[in-house]
């Protein structure tokens, strides 16, 4: 039988459909492979971007550190606080990775990070309800400490989990702050985050500290696998350069103690100090009050204003060392010369000491000692008023120090009327700012040659040790000799050691003191002064020791609130005093009438008997503690060989049962010098001397015992020995030192 030919439409169209599909696609393939390209994108490029990974590496941002290197300010690890609200971050549902329980997860949080527990409920809940995997918590989330993290994570919170972060930390708290300033994290336009400086050093050296992220580019499989022969190509990232200051951490931490007190104590408006070496304009300490906490802002006011070179001032007082300076250079200063004190006439003004009726005929030595505005006015008459303004200018004022830090204020010196130049030989009227006065002052100590101030002592690049920038003492202006210098410094002097003189109370019982008291008047709202005995700005600005200064020290405190018997020059002094005597014992500045003592070398007393050591010791005067059971020392410290003066503690290392000692009293060298001996795992905070200690004495050490020893700057440490009774230092005013001016 013929079969007979039937033509398949469906099987030929199937073919066709089939052939034109493959043909379609052998000709994109084709196109692809000639040209390289998908809808206008480089398949090249995308490979890359599927396979090539670039990662982060993060650069930290400068240190700022005292002159010994001791940290001010770095970057510290923190951490940021997240709520993983997606349950599908939940594998095992008998180990929940996500947020079970909205209200107590925020209820725990609430108490750790000291916000609203209803607002932390509400932002867990917009999470879960808006399938979010996770959320975060603001401000109150970030920078973390360590500690407070593990506080957290024990609590064992489902779906809470911390991310590794940074933070800037001014271990030191309350310290220089308007001087360091602060930073914070802020997101660029390019969106990176970074710390930026928003006051004082931290801002003004913002681009130096910043340091350039680096990035880390290597390839991958699919899994994430390096590929085999790929190298990773690292860009490291380079830190922000570091900033070493003239500041020295013990005499600032001096400063801002006695501060701290006076401010509890006085509770003035305002309170500026500095401290400097004369010798070099080196800034050593400086601060002010209100003052705040660089970590937490608290404090923090609308005054950002670093005082110190930015607020001007009537000088007051101060102010007559430079108009006495001018009438020696002059040649017209006769220290036995008298003149009527109480009052001195212009056509239009009076000018009246601060008593009022002043102390008769006195001589100009007992007038300045008493810091009389008449003997001034005398003085101008001598001197000239236009020579004495050239003098004016010639220490600095009415122009800026120069010193490495920004906004620095000028002043005004008023010379238009015999008036202004009149007022100007007492400070008032014309204005300065407080550096103005030390670098002007600073030419006492100097034979005459000003010292131009500063706070930067050097920026390096932390990884090379490089020095990019290196500042050094630099000369300014010689507005005396130095002979004038010397017989200015005599002169001040004799305020503090005459019992005429208005500084009394600012002696110091191991060292002389030179220096002159203030108490400027303070402009009213309305115009004039304004009235009260307490509505002044007392100040003091002073050397030591006077016969060869190696500290200039200005303090003044604004308006502060004192008992009836108390006077203005109480919380000066009272700081003054404090910063001073602890900072040249700090500095090994040898005290006037010290005697040199006997020195002592130690023996090597290896294999001797402690008890026997101990007794040697003791009768040479010198203090034995023994680290361990009574035996054969092993080891002592210092070494044999060491010469030591009387009364110093000398270590021996004995076998047997260690227990904890009595620390009171022990200074940061013996403590150091106990731990390398003793083996104990003993943490120091702080600088001075021991006032507090833990574990208490006698606890038996073991190897994972912790102890603690906090450190108290000398005052605080021994106060009961060196505060003065009411009656020792008490000043020869009754009252305000400024001019009562009358309009006639």
């Amino acid at each position: 039988m013929n079969k007979v030919f039937r033509f398949q439409w469906g099987a030929f169209l199937l073919f066709v459909f089939f052939a034109g599909l493959f043909f379609i696609l052998l000709t994109r393939l084709i196109t692809i492979q000639a040209t390289g390209e998908v809808e206008g994108q480089e398949l090249a490029v995308k490979a890359a971007q599927k396979y090539s990974h670039t990662e982060e590496l993060a650069a930290e941002r400068g240190r700022i550190l005292d002159r010994n290197g001791e940290v001010l300010a770095e970057d510290t690890l923190a951490y940021r606080l997240i709520a993983v609200t997606s349950e599908a971050a939940t594998q095992n549902a008998e180990y929940p990775r996500h947020v079970t329980d909205p209200e107590k997860t925020a209820q725990v949080l609430a108490g750790h990070l000291g916000v609203d527990e209803n607002q932390l409920l509400k932002q867990i809940r917009e999470g879960i309800e808006k399938g979010r995997y996770q959320v975060e918590f603001g401000a109150a989330g970030r920078e973390l400490s360590h500690t407070e993290m593990l506080a957290i994570k024990e609590e064992d919170l489902p779906g809470v989990g911390f991310i590794r972060d940074s933070t800037r930390l001014y271990p030191n708290g309350v310290f220089a702050s308007h001087l360091i300033g602060f930073a914070q994290k802020e997101e660029l336009e390019n969106g990176e985050v970074k710390f930026v400086g928003k006051m004082g050093l931290e801002a003004t050296y913002n681009e130096v500290l910043t340091g350039t992220d680096g990035k880390m580019e290597f390839k991958t499989d699919t899994w994430g696998y390096l590929l085999p022969g790929n190298d990773a190509k690292v860009t490291p990232a380079v830190d922000g350069a570091d900033i070493r200051l003239t500041l020295d951490k013990t005499i600032q931490n001096f400063l801002e103690d006695a501060m701290t007190r006076a401010e509890e104590e006085y509770s003035p408006k305002r309170m500026m100090a500095v401290v400097a070496d004369p010798k070099t304009g080196e800034i050593l300490a400086m601060s002010q009050r209100p003052s705040f906490n660089p970590n937490t802002l608290e404090g923090l006011s609308e005054n950002w204003m670093n005082e110190i070179i930015q607020l001007t001032i009537e000088p007051g007082s101060p102010m007559k060392m430079f108009t006495l300076a001018a009438a020696i250079e002059e040649g017209v200063w006769n220290p036995e010369a008298t003149y009527q004190s109480g009052s001195y006439s212009l056509p239009s003004n009076t000018i009246r000491d601060h008593n009022w009726v002043g102390w008769g005929q006195i001589s100009f030595l007992e007038g300045f000692q008493r810091s009389s505005n008449v003997s001034m006015a005398y003085l101008l008459e001598k001197i000239g008023p236009e020579t004495f303004v050239e003098y004016v200018k010639s220490f600095g004022f009415g122009e800026k120090t120069g010193i490495d830090l920004p906004k620095e204020a000028e002043g005004i010196i008023l010379n238009t009327y015999a008036m202004d130049r009149l007022a100007l030989t007492f400070g008032q009227g014309s204005t300065v700012t407080p550096i103005q006065m030390v670098q002007a002052a600073s030419a006492f100590a100097n034979g005459g040659v000003m010292m131009k101030p500063f706070v930067i002592d050097q920026i390096t690049n932390p990884d090379t040790d490089e020095v990019i920038l290196q500042h050094d003492p630099e000369r300014g202006n010689q507005p005396v000799t130095a002979l004038t210098a010397e017989k200015v410094l005599e002169i001040l002097e004799s305020t503090v050691t005459s019992e005429k003189g208005t500084a009394q109370r600012f002696a110091l019982e191991d060292y002389r003191v030179a220096g002159k008291t203030g108490t400027a008047q303070i402009p009213a709202p309305g115009g004039g002064y304004m009235g009260g005995r307490e509505n002044y700005l007392f100040s003091f600005l002073g050397f030591a020791p006077a016969e060869d200064p190696q500290l200039l020290v200005y303090v003044a405190v604004q308006q502060p609130e004192l008992e009836d018997t108390e006077q203005g020059s109480y919380p000066v002094s009272e700081i003054f005093k404090s910063v001073t005597d602890n900072s040249l014992k700090y500095l090994n500045v040898e005290p006037e009438k010290i005697e040199e003592a006997e020195l002592l070398k130690l023996e090597d007393y290896s294999g001797l008997s402690s008890e026997e050591v101990k007794g040697r010791l003791a009768e040479q005067g010198m203090e034995a503690i023994v680290i361990g059971a009574p035996g054969k020392v092993a080891a002592q410290l210092p070494e044999p060989g060491t010469s030591l003066t009387e009364g110093e503690r000398v270590f021996l290392k004995t076998s047997g049962k260690e227990t904890v000692p009595d620390f009171s009293g022990w200074s940061k060298r013996h403590l150091l010098q106990y731990r390398q001996l003793s083996g104990l795992r003993l943490e120091i905070s702080g600088d001075g001397f021991a006032v507090k200690q833990t574990p208490i004495p006698g606890t038996p050490v073991t190897e994972r015992l912790e102890a603690k020893v906090d450190l108290a700057a000398p005052e605080k440490a021994y106060k009961t020995l060196t505060e003065p009774s009411p009656e020792e230092g008490l000043p020869a005013e009754t009252g305000a030192e400024e001019p009562a001016v009358t309009q006639e």
